[in-house]
């Protein structure tokens, strides 16, 4: 009888190369997709071995004693990818543990005059009042919003200090001996965010807008090139990458509003001012998303209707509505991306406003077209995309208010147009709205 080796070692051994190379592949596309990470992690390595320093030499630990820990529990809070994020995270850090170091030893003294037996009653007290207020404070929207983090530490340091007090005898040289500490790692910190590699979660916020418009803009050059092509009736729209593009834009509400609020903790870096209009970022963002809803919808209409024109449609009318949606996808697409241009140069969009002018003259022609004694049951489908896609017509005219809003507050440098590319305006008084109107056969 012969005896056969098994073979789940081998099995196993594979199994788990596999999975480690699988993982050594994830590792090295997160590096490769922002090599920013890489440099983020090699600063707080170095934050952390600067401040524990402070531990490690005995002259300096002399000074502070076990309290030079905190440094390090700073550092290890407070240091954050963009130079906003760190440096909220700090100031509130510091000035909660200043505040609530200068209240709990206040509480201390006034405690110890109540006598041995109303000391602890009185300390009781305070820690009651101020925990409760503060807590409470963190529901109001403009405190949770810049100095959450700040109310919390307030919280920890005051309720450590006040309660502590009843038991240790030298109180001001151990608050002192904290505050300083945390002093210490607030301000390495702040130096390694600032002179290594420093990531400015405005310019971050700067990018994302405009690359959002850019997502927008691709959204609708996909839409004109295979949607509403000579051949588009033969394709299946689903799974077609241009579809997806919007996505991203609309879960990015998070993003921008942490973004906006660290930007506004950062001096001034690069082109980015201190009184740079960041709130209009807010703005223009929202109205992104309302762009990218009405995408949404489309994108419904698209994948489920694949011949939405019927076969007994009048072919003049057919090619008219065909040619109308194309100039709204392509003008359209061509604002949103002159608009992105602009902001990442940061200069005043010229040629925009000539792109929309177009895009609703042809939104005017669709609505016209429809209208003409056409009948419903002919163009019921395409009537629905050619609203929907007029409704884009128009986020994209609010759009680019507002980047011209934008440009105007952050004083964008102006740039002299290119009289080749000027688009024709539409005229007074042809009709813009981006209704359609449709007459029903009875």
């Amino acid at each position: 009888m012969e005896l056969g080796i098994s073979p789940w070692p081998s099995s196993l051994c594979s199994s788990v190369l596999d999975k480690l190379k699988a993982s050594a592949r994830k590792v090295r596309k997160i590096g490769e997709d922002d090599p920013r990470r890489i440099a983020h992690s090699f600063k707080v390595g170095l934050a952390l071995t600067a401040v524990s320093f402070f531990y490690y030499a005995t002259p300096l630990y002399d000074g502070f004693g076990v309290s030079a820990i905190w440094a390090v529990m700073t550092v290890v809070v407070v240091m954050e990818y963009t130079v906003g994020a760190t440096l909220s995270k700090g100031l509130n850090r510091a000035v909660a543990t200043l505040i609530a170091g200068v209240l709990g030893v206040g509480a201390h003294e006034v405690a110890a005059r109540s006598g041995e037996r109303g000391e602890p009653i009185v300390l009781g007290l305070f820690v009651f009042v101020l925990g409760a207020a503060s807590t409470f404070s963190r529901f109001v929207p403009a405190i949770k919003a810049r100095y959450d983090y700040g109310v919390t530490i307030f919280i920890l340091t005051f309720s450590l200090v006040a309660v502590s007090s009843f038991r240790v005898e030298e109180l001001l040289q151990l608050a002192h001996q904290r505050l300083s500490t945390v002093a210490i790692g607030v301000a390495i910190c702040l130096a390694t965010s600032f002179f290594v590699f420093p990531v400015w979660a405005g310019e971050e916020l700067h990018k994302l807008v405009a690359s959002n418009l850019e997502k927008l803009a691709s959204f609708l050059e996909g839409l004109e090139a295979e949607c509403f092509g000579e051949k588009a009736r033969q394709q299946n729209m689903e799974g077609k990458p241009f579809l997806q593009v919007h996505k991203s834009v609309l879960n990015s509400k998070a993003s921008e509003d942490s973004l906006l609020n660290f930007a506004k903790w950062e001096p001034r870096h690069g082109r980015f001012g201190c009184h740079h209009p960041w709130k209009q970022y807010q703005k223009l963002g929202a109205l992104n998303r309302h762009c990218a809803s009405s995408m949404e919808s489309l994108v419904s209409f698209i994948t489920t209707f694949r011949e939405p024109m019927s076969k007994n449609t009048d072919p003049d009318i057919a090619e008219k509505i065909r040619t109308s949606c194309v100039e709204m996808s392509s003008g359209s697409a061509k604002a949103l991306r002159e608009l992105s241009t602009a902001i990442r140069a940061m200069t005043v969009p010229h040629s925009a406003n000539g792109h929309v002018a177009a895009s609703l003259a042809a939104s005017a022609d669709l609505r016209r077209a429809l209208s003409g004694g056409v009948a419903l049951s002919e163009v019921t489908d395409i009537a629905a995309i050619s609203f929907l896609l007029a409704e884009i017509v128009g986020r994209t005219e609010e759009i680019a208010g507002s980047v011209e809003e934008l440009a105007r507050l952050a004083m964008f440098k102006p740039v002299e147009p290119d009289c080749g590319s000027a688009v024709k305006p539409v005229a007074d008084d042809e009709e813009t709205t981006t209704r359609v109107a449709i007459t029903i056969d009875r």
